[in-house]
């Protein structure tokens, strides 16, 4: 199958440009942009996007590039630090802006022979950068400019060398998936020939290589991630797959049961369910740093598994749901990203694990293992529910866990789910859950002074969790579940309504 590298120079959305290649029906992967010339060669890509990063190309210990790679005969598409990189490569002029330019602009087109066919002028673009390229490099051309940005796309339509100072890949840039259209069929010549049923046939190909014959256990959190994980490798091995679904103590009311039920009668999986909810909060006791939450609740996950998988018998890997968020969010894995904080089952899995891992969705957003589920047929109920963390209700508790405070987030998060449903918002939600602060306010309930908790309400709309924004919910909707909460919730008096994006936010607070 023809595809597209794309080398990561540290942009936090380097998975977002594969991830939009892949809804484009073409076939993307992401490599560190010092992948060797010789590997490049090797694999015989179609086409090579440069992405965007945090430095500048002046700096000592910026991410550089041969010029070797602009001379192999195949589209090259640079992106912001990209754009800035292949300018600055082939003899072009890249310097500190004036202004710098962060949040929307509007593009005027100068030239539509090449990438630009058929983008509208003034069409919005996402800007994000303080250098930008000053003189273009010999034989190109401008095709685009911004009001601050006088080389905002520049191209070689005779070496097939692009580059757009903008974010194509960001919802916000409105006319973005024209743009990587015009890239991949107009100028890099590929057929969209990437689905999600060749992702399942070559997924469960390389489980049966990676695994052989040996046994596979797979942690369930109660999430799509993890169900739609199992299922593909229970289709690629059977009943050498145990699933195992751990009571951490930190999930909503009455889901573990629930849960358990579901998995081994409605998917037909072998789950081996456990009780650990004690254990799990008594290594949380006084601990208030949500790294070091993520850490502890990682340890002990494995730590059961590898109590389990002794009973079970020569046990040798371990398999996760882990998605390209956590990754990315967690590790530096493929360039030079920031990490912004650990998942459990990333940044939270010690050194010494006795398991090999099998994380066969850990390139995928989580609108693509929702997609995935539904092709491997689980229903559309579950496929759409909201994500939820993996550390559980600990992560929705700023501070220290205790039984009080998860007998508070626990009954608020299940008012603000009933209340949403009754709207009919939750499907145009990407999450809704509550946030138990460590402190408290002063109220009067019943004539009296209180001195109580507060609850923050969370509603986010996103498509892959990468970025997002706060949904504008209806007055009335959110007094309902105040009221609620305030009356119903022991020990709350005062709710509170985060209005936060995703950046410079996370969605999740901890």
């Amino acid at each position: 199958m023809d595809k597209v590298f794309v080398l990561d120079f540290g942009s936090q959305y380097t998975q977002l440009i594969a991830r939009k290649i892949r809804e484009l029906g073409v076939y993307s992967e992401i490599f560190p942009f010092s992948l060797s010339m010789s590997r490049i060669k090797k694999e015989k890509p179609m086409a090579i996007i440069l992405s965007g990063g945090p430095q500048s190309v002046y700096a000592p210990d910026s991410p550089k590039i041969s010029e070797e790679i602009f001379q192999l005969g195949i589209p090259v598409l640079g992106i912001c630090y990209g754009l800035q990189i292949m300018a600055h490569v082939l003899g072009g002029k890249v310097k500190p802006s004036k202004k710098r330019e962060y949040g929307f602009a509007f593009l005027d087109v100068k030239d539509r022979k090449g990438l630009l066919s058929n983008i509208k002028d003034r069409s919005q673009v996402w800007m994000s950068h303080g250098d930008k390229v000053h003189d273009v490099p010999r034989g190109f051309i401008i095709s685009g400019v911004t009001s601050n940005c006088h080389a905002a796309v520049i191209e070689s339509q005779d070496k097939k060398l692009f580059g757009v100072q903008f974010h194509p890949e960001v919802i916000h840039t409105t006319q973005g998936l024209r743009v990587l259209a015009n890239f991949l069929f107009r100028q890099a010549g590929f057929k969209k020939e990437w689905k999600m049923g060749s992702f399942i046939q070559t997924k469960v190909q390389k489980i049966r290589d990676q695994v052989g014959k040996e046994k596979v256990i797979c942690g369930l959190s109660g999430g799509v991630d993890s169900l739609v994980t199992s299922l593909l490798i229970h289709k690629a091995i059977k009943n050498r797959l145990t699933c195992i679904f751990v009571d951490n103590g930190l999930m909503r009311k009455g889901q573990f049961q629930e849960l358990l039920k579901n998995f081994r009668h409605r998917f037909s999986l072998s789950v081996i369910g456990v009780d650990a909810s004690e254990s799990f909060l008594e290594k949380l006791e006084r601990v208030i740093s949500p790294e070091r939450k993520r850490k502890i609740i990682g340890k002990e996950f494995i730590r059961i598994f590898e109590r389990e998988a002794k009973k079970i018998g020569k046990v040798k890997f371990l398999a996760q749901g882990t998605i390209y968020p956590d990754v990315i969010e967690s590790n530096p894995v493929k360039g030079p990203s920031s990490k912004i904080k650990s998942h459990h089952n990333v940044g939270g899995l010690p050194k010494n694990l006795s398991f090999q891992l099998v994380e066969p969705l850990k390139e995928l957003f989580k609108d693509e293992v929702r997609e995935l589920g539904r092709e491997l047929g689980v229903e559309k109920n579950f496929v759409l529910q909201h994500p939820f963390p993996g550390p559980g209700l600990a992560v929705r508790i700023v501070g220290e866990v205790t039984r009080e405070r998860l007998k508070i987030i626990r009954e608020a998060d299940e008012i603000l789910i009933q209340e949403i449903k009754k709207a009919r918002l939750y499907n145009k939600l990407w999450q809704a859950f509550t946030v138990l602060l460590p402190v408290k306010s002063v109220g009067v309930m019943g004539d009296q002074r209180t001195y109580q908790r507060v609850v923050v309400l969370r509603l986010v709309r996103s498509v892959d969790g990468m970025t997002a924004d706060w949904y504008p919910a209806d007055t009335h909707v959110l007094s309902r579940i105040s009221s609620r909460i305030v009356n119903e919730v022991d020990g709350v008096n005062r709710v509170v309504y985060d209005i936060t994006t995703k950046p410079p936010g996370t969605i999740e607070w901890e």
